[in-house]
């Protein structure tokens, strides 16, 4: 038996362990990189392309509003017109 293998053993984890302790600091290094990139990206403003869609929606829900508001004229009208109608009929029956 060869009697270098114990310091050859002592010169392989040495390795094993610097390459370990590499490849972990890299590893931390990436995770804080993508979390600033992240932090970051979440104080950008709004595209400019939301806040047109977001005017077109404002936009349709006011008519919208509007529309169900000629709804509800009409339908409180009709019903005056029908509640008139049947004093009507029961007056003369």
């Amino acid at each position: 038996m060869d009697p270098n293998i114990p310091e050859i053993v002592a010169e392989f984890a040495s390795v094993g362990v610097a390459t370990l302790a590499a490849l972990s600091a890299i590893g931390v290094g990436i995770h804080a990189y993508l979390r600033r990139i992240r932090r970051k990206d979440s104080y950008l403003p709004a595209p400019r392309y939301e806040e047109d869609r977001l005017a077109r929606i404002e936009q349709a829900v006011d008519a919208i509003a509007i529309e169900v508001e000629r709804i509800a004229e009409s339908q409180r009208f009709l019903t005056k017109l029908q509640t008139e109608r049947a004093d009507d009929r029961v007056l003369k029956g």
